[in-house]
């Protein structure tokens, strides 16, 4: 068992993959490079296949929506369990019709992932066997984690608009103490007799 750094898997797949990967992030806790759309099943096939490498574990798929760019990144967390070792991909979708080729096939968690992602970020997942709302309505309108989402108000006349909670604690401490200030004389009312 070998556990690689994320800069030799990196250099693998920029090896194995050339200019479909691209450069690594500055140093951070979860360093990246970015993968050509195209080529992400092929990417995590191989990194989920290759002895030594063999990232078996999707660990996680979610999305970062970036407006001011147009784009909409997928992210996909990748872990060997194995090797106990790691790396992030991300792939850049055009936000006005973000398409990504399905990992199902690769990874069957990534299933629910997508559909994660479809339902509170707009990005179709190609070829993906079951692509459905999964945390929302089929009927609900538009995808909530984007930067420029608007409530609608309400769904089906029900509000989803509530009180900000901080006002409802504060609601809740005043009822205590107006409750403790009226039992402190009625405590004090028999003391006082003794």
């Amino acid at each position: 068992m070998k556990t690689r750094s994320t800069h030799e898997i990196h250099a693998l797949l920029v090896d194995r993959f050339g200019d479909a990967v691209g450069p690594l992030s500055e140093p951070k806790i979860d360093p990246f490079c970015v993968v050509k759309r195209e080529r992400i099943v092929e990417v995590c096939r191989f990194l989920k296949t290759e002895p030594g490498l063999e990232l078996d574990f999707l660990e996680d798929l979610t999305a970062i929506d970036w407006p001011k760019r147009n784009v909409i990144e997928v992210v996909y967390h990748l872990l060997s369990y194995t090797h106990r070792h790691s790396i992030v991909l991300k792939v850049e979708a055009d936000r006005a019709n973000p398409v990504v080729p399905t990992v199902e096939g690769v990874w069957k968690t990534a299933n629910w992932f997508e559909r994660e992602v479809y339902d509170l970020f707009g990005v179709t997942f190609e070829g993906h066997p079951d692509l459905r709302r999964i945390m929302l309505p089929d009927d609900w309108i538009g995808h909530p984690l984007r930067k420029d989402y608007q409530e609608a108000g309400g769904y089906h006349g029900l509000s989803n608009v509530r009180e900000n909670p901080l006002v409802e604690l504060k609601r809740l401490d005043d009822a205590k103490k107006a409750e403790a200030a009226k039992a402190a004389p009625a405590a004090a009312e028999p003391a006082a007799k003794a």
